[in-house]
């Protein structure tokens, strides 16, 4: 299989290991999203810092479909937008209007995953938002704020009342829009993403089936959420990632070119 991206095939050679590891982990996480169906076209991102002194960011060529992209196709920029590397791609800047002020604002916000799910907008779009209604809600319950739509998200000045939602939380979801995790690694956002979604998936189907809910009540939620803090920190992310990049390496390895 062809990728734009094999014209940059030399990039490896020309950014550091923790960089290229950095942008390997990247480039798995847009096609893992991909692979799972919670793609919109072009029109969502995920982003990641470089690690180092410098506050440079990673994110994907405007225009490149999510399945497509790879760790020598994702571009660098800086907290502005601003191209920083040399690179045949542009990128939209409107797009990383979002993702520049969760990592400004949050030192552990090493990645930044935002979607525009199916199930996480039309979660998104019911007044009480998440339900306690499964042990798959619990997790993201245990740290869930909610943003209030404003519009498309071009306003500079929306920045500090997202960041005020989101506060120290991982998962937000944006009203009427969609979704957002946070993690401090790749693996992290992603599996946050997966859990938050499922659980909205999860939510819509019970509510299709016509009948009323079982709550989980609020003692429990808080108890899970306890549970999580002590045991769990961590430590998903770091059992479930390297399956799901040998998953990809049997599906289509070309995401590490």
């Amino acid at each position: 299989m062809s990728h734009p991206a094999q014209q940059q095939s030399n990039i490896k050679d020309t950014v550091s290991r923790e960089e290229w590891l950095a942008r390997v982990d990247l480039a798995a996480a847009y096609r893992l999203v991909a692979h799972y169906g919670w793609d919109d076209l072009v029109f969502t991102h995920i982003s990641a810092r470089v690690p180092g002194p410098e506050h440079h960011f990673l994110i994907n060529p405007y225009g490149m479909m999510f399945d497509e992209i790879t760790a020598s196709s994702l571009v660098k920029v800086d907290l502005d937008g601003k191209i920083v590397s040399e690179s045949p791609y542009i990128i939209n800047p409107a797009g990383f209007t979002i993702h520049s002020a969760v990592h400004a604002a949050r030192a552990d916000a090493l990645c930044v995953m935002h979607l525009h799910t199916e199930y996480g907008i039309a979660v998104s779009a019911q007044k009480n938002g998440l339900l306690p209604i499964s042990q798959q809600s619990l997790f993201p319950l245990a740290s869930l704020a909610y943003h209030d739509y404003e519009g498309l998200a071009l306003n500079e000045e929306e920045k500090p009342r997202l960041v005020q939602d989101l506060e120290n939380k991982k998962n937000l979801i944006l009203r009427n829009h969609g979704l957002l995790t946070v993690g401090q690694t790749v693996a992290e956002a992603f599996l946050a993403m997966y859990l938050l979604e499922r659980a909205c998936k999860i939510q819509i189907l019970a509510q299709a089936g016509g009948t009323e809910l079982v709550t989980v009540s609020k003692q429990v939620v808080e108890t899970v959420a306890a549970q999580l803090n002590a045991v769990t920190v961590g430590q998903g992310a770091q059992l479930t990632w390297p399956g799901l990049l040998r998953k990809l390496d049997r599906l289509d390895p070309s995401y590490r070119d």
